[in-house]
């Protein structure tokens, strides 16, 4: 396990080879419905503040909740996606807290009857598989949401958006089975990209609709009893995930170390600090006087229902990988590379049906897209570039018809302006040029003009032949054929 050293004489991380870290981590991921848990109230994200609530998402007296059918779906959908079993009945309990983002003073969630039990996920750190137990999940509905300006005590103000409370979510339990941050970070990509493709959520952390929580503590290598955990909030990105559990773990390592013991604590990442800090002394499950909700029947799941349910899934990511693999020939890598978004795969699998080979749109998507992409700081989604055009595109270069330096530019254009790809290559005169008397005219004219390296050549230095390769190409603007290029320059420079 690495951790690195937070206080800057690393001391601390040299006890690390002697402690081990375990791991579990709860996520909540809020669900693609178009209404909230339990009212009709729209769920859509970025709406004026507080504009999507009623009577029952705000707890109204003499409100009643009626529980969202398409929520229970995808609850069962996400948990068939990680192994787990769908209970037969399960049932809706309020925990009963108050804060100022929860109006009804309790959140409606699952307690002693979780929808599902009993999964797991594979994961891949280091380039062995390891699996992961998840230990339940269950529906619970979101929280409104706080906002905080400014910073003098005169100058400070707190406001409620209920737009967010009653959102239905998920909440997925891991076993305690991850022992480093590496791991806790490939098991949160993997739960992310299994319920992006089977259309659970968007798991938009940017959007709040994927969070995560981390229950963490250390014992020595080989012991059998776990430490006292701390609970670690604020996470929300795979980055402050990693940090944050480097930095608890090195923490409670040097407490242990000390001599004092770890406190059961909730604490939150301070991400400007780059630390955890405590927050409140943690609460246990009694804190909550969890009891069922007197206002919602107990869910009662068929086996019907779960047939349904499975046939409808959609197509998981390691199926997919599988699938790119095996059907289109593809390397592993790239399959991992093409699959790791919905939406990656998707515009893939497009450009390979609309003509592309599937080797040459990996490669191509892989590189140049995803490069222009990041650049541009754009979604997938957003791209000016249609895979059909990609496609013809990658067809001009398959045919020989277009070089790739030339290609590689008609791109730029292409992502630019949206423009078809014969467009940009017809208004630019980017088609190969076939003409070997042009090509030989500019051939002697790079070759009169070195002399020196024709004399190299021609004394047995083959090494300089790809200078005279390279300065006619770049003459030619990338236009001329290669073939014909290597052809007319060797014919050139073995002239007497």
């Amino acid at each position: 396990m690495s951790v690195t050293a937070h206080q800057g004489t690393g001391a601390e991380s040299d006890l690390a080879p002697r402690y081990e870290a375990v791991i579990g981590l709860e996520v909540h991921a809020q669900l693609l419905t178009q209404t909230k848990a339990f009212c009709g109230c729209s769920r859509k994200f970025g709406d004026p503040p507080n504009t999507n609530t009623c009577p029952v998402c705000l707890g109204l007296p003499g409100a009643l909740p009626v529980l969202n059918r398409k929520a229970l779906e995808l609850a069962s959908r996400a948990s068939l996606a990680i192994n787990c079993e769908i209970q037969a009945r399960s049932r809706f309990a309020r925990k009963n807290y108050f804060y100022p983002d929860l109006s009804k003073g309790y959140q409606i969630s699952m307690y002693e009857l979780p929808l599902a039990t009993g999964g797991w996920l594979d994961i891949e750190v280091g380039g062995e598989r390891k699996r992961i137990g998840i230990t339940r999940l269950h529906l619970e509905e979101d929280a409104a949401k706080g906002m905080h300006e400014g910073f003098a005590d005169s100058d400070r103000y707190s406001y409620i958006d209920f737009n967010r409370c009653g959102v239905p979510l998920i909440e997925i339990v891991s076993e305690p089975d991850l022992r480093s941050p590496a791991e806790a970070y490939a098991y949160l990509i993997a739960l992310k990209q299994i319920l992006e493709f089977t259309e659970v959520s968007d798991c938009n952390m940017e959007s709040g609709s994927l969070r995560c929580d981390a229950n963490v503590s250390v014992r020595l290598r080989g012991a059998e009893k776990f430490g006292t955990k701390a609970e670690v909030k604020n996470l929300n990105s795979f980055r402050f995930l990693q940090r944050a559990l480097e930095y608890e773990i090195e923490r409670q390592i040097g407490v242990v170390e000390s001599g004092q013991k770890v406190l059961q604590e909730t604490r939150l990442y301070n991400v400007g600090a780059g630390r955890t800090e405590s927050m409140r002394s943690k609460e246990f499950a009694h804190d909550y006087r969890y009891f069922p909700d007197p206002d919602l029947l107990p869910v009662s799941i068929d086996k019907r229902l779960v047939d349904e349910v499975r046939k409808g899934m959609p197509e998981l990511p390691e199926s997919r990988r599988r699938r790119f693999a095996d059907e289109l020939g593809i390397s592993s890598y790239d399959a991992g590379v093409l699959t790791a978004t919905r939406q990656l795969a998707d515009y893939f699998e497009a450009t390979a049906r609309a003509g592309a080979t599937p080797k040459s749109a990996a490669n191509w998507i892989s590189t140049e897209f995803l490069r222009r992409l990041k650049e541009a700081n754009q979604e997938i989604q957003e791209s000016k570039v249609s895979p059909a055009n990609l496609a013809h595109l990658l067809g001009k270069i398959e045919s020989n018809e277009l070089p790739v330096a030339a290609a590689k530019k008609a791109f730029v254009r292409m992502f630019e302006t949206g423009q078809a790809a014969e467009e940009i290559i017809a208004a630019e005169g980017l088609a190969k040029r076939s003409d070997t008397a042009e090509v030989e005219r500019v051939a002697r004219e790079v070759v009169a003009a070195n002399a020196a390296n024709v004399a190299k050549y021609r004394a047995g230095n083959e090494g300089v032949f790809k200078f005279f390769v390279g300065q006619v190409m770049r003459q030619t603007r990338g236009q001329a054929d290669p073939q014909t290029v290597n052809e007319v320059v060797k014919r050139v420079l073995n002239e007497s």
